[in-house]
């Protein structure tokens, strides 16, 4: 019982989810190259 209004929301919140994820994915690499791990 998903209204194509309330799929459009949904996908939106995995989108940002998904970028934050990947920011701190991202942040985490770079750490780990320029300090060394």
């Amino acid at each position: 019982m998903t209204t194509p209004d309330k799929k459009k929301q949904n996908l939106r919140l995995a989108l940002i989810l998904a970028s934050v994820v990947a920011a701190f994915f991202v942040g985490f690499i770079v750490r780990m190259a320029f300090f060394g791990g």
